[in-house]
């Protein structure tokens, strides 16, 4: 099975789609990576604020973060880094993970936030 790891810069919560003023990149992402868990891939995601060990742990990712923060976010599939400093578009994962881009159509409709007005994650 074919494992993809994002390493998120610290976000208020896992997917950062929360609070009044959601990123729209980031509920695309956050629908694409769904869409790759649906596909078969196996997706793991860090943020650095709330899983800060996992950055650590990764010698690869340390070397990239000591580079500058700006390398964030950084993607790997399968042990290997593909991206950095960017949220790839489900048609540019698709390609990486050798997907049909066929069936990589962008999502349709809005995804919710994470995290409600009142929670205080945000």
């Amino acid at each position: 099975m074919t494992k993809l790891e994002v390493y998120d810069p610290a976000m208020c919560c896992s997917t950062g789609v929360c609070g009044p003023e959601v990123d729209p990149a980031l509920v695309a992402f956050a629908a694409d990576l769904k869409w790759l868990a649906e596909q078969g891939v196996a997706v793991q995601r860090y943020n650095l604020g709330q899983e800060p060990q996992a950055f650590a742990a990764n010698p690869m990712i340390v070397k990239e973060m000591e580079a500058g923060m700006d390398r964030l976010p950084i993607i790997v599939i399968d042990g290997q880094i593909v991206s950095t400093g960017v949220y790839l578009t489900r048609d540019q994962l698709a390609k990486k993970l050798n997907l049909d881009a066929r069936t990589a159509a962008e999502p349709q409709g809005k995804a919710s936030s994470c995290c409600s007005p009142k929670s205080g994650c945000c």
